[in-house]
């Protein structure tokens, strides 16, 4: 054996072992949204399951085909919602409104924890300008 050969061999193992792995997460993937589809009732799932034992390739191919839409619904449906907020809504959602934090920034400065200069920026920020 050449060591050209040896390497397509190489090649071709990995090849068929990441298509092996690939088609195990389908699979897997298919018996978790076969339980997450509160539509189908428990015969059918059984159905879904027993024709996923003993024919795997082709069910798989049939299940991604006829339910693929409703797989990516239900998958959508579990994905958490993301919200982005402004800056207004920010400060309307916040502890503190704008007269507490700047109440607080002249409390500190009158103490002489902090300089004049940072009571301006925290009362800038408390009011939403830019700096």
């Amino acid at each position: 054996m050449n060591f050209i050969g040896s390497v397509w061999d190489i090649f071709w193992f990995f090849f068929w072992v990441f298509v092996w792995v690939a088609y195990l997460f389908v699979l897997i993937y298919i018996v978790i949204d076969i339980f997450r589809d509160h539509s189908l009732n428990g015969w059918l799932k059984a159905v879904w399951l027993i024709f996923l034992i003993f024919v795997p390739f082709i069910t798989a191919l049939v299940y991604l085909i006829a339910r693929g839409k409703g797989m990516a619904e239900r998958s959508a449906e579990r994905r958490p919602q993301y919200v982005e907020y402004s800056d207004e809504e920010l400060r309307k959602i916040s502890f503190a409104s704008p007269s507490e934090e700047i109440a607080k920034a002249a409390a500190l400065r009158d103490q002489g924890v902090i300089s004049a200069g940072e009571y301006d920026a925290l009362k800038r920020k408390a009011l939403g300008e830019k700096f």
